[in-house]
């Protein structure tokens, strides 16, 4: 790394921590050559992903999208912040780890129902009730019946 003040490359890692609410990493640097302190932030890069939706049009992949629709599933419900932050952490690991460059909404969808029937039951229903669009009783209790298994 080099330093922003006298353009060395003689640089160190004084202090490193994580940044709270982003996967990256603050780390605190010092020259060797003119002792100035500076500080660089680094992040994972990630392959470009696109989202395939149901009528096949392609959009880019958006984190937000996916934590909206677990927080309409898990409102009102005892769960804690961290814990939809940390599930929301390990749904995008497993969709990263594809290493692919696009992945089916549908895909995601069932990434998404897989965690939170771990999470939280109504949470799960709520979420389900939408992303299978229920089109009557029948198919909500054929879906709570599979849970219930």
């Amino acid at each position: 790394m080099k330093c922003p003040y006298c353009n060395q490359d003689n640089t160190r890692v004084v202090d490193s921590r994580p940044v709270e609410d982003t996967n990256s990493i603050r780390r605190r640097r010092m020259c060797d050559i003119c002792g100035k302190r500076f500080t660089t932030y680094e992040k994972i890069e990630t392959i470009p992903l696109t989202v395939v939706k149901k009528d096949q049009n392609r959009q880019n992949y958006d984190r937000r999208k996916i934590q909206d629709g677990i927080l309409r599933a898990c409102y009102k419900r005892p769960i804690a912040v961290e814990k939809v932050e940390s599930m929301m952490d390990s749904i995008e690991g497993e969709i990263f780890a594809t290493e692919e460059k696009e992945i089916s909404s549908t895909r995601i969808g069932e990434i998404v129902m897989d965690h939170l029937k771990d999470l939280d039951a109504v949470a799960y229903v709520r979420f389900a009730s939408v992303y299978r669009e229920f089109k009557d009783v029948g198919t909500f209790l054929d879906e709570l019946k599979k849970f219930m298994n």
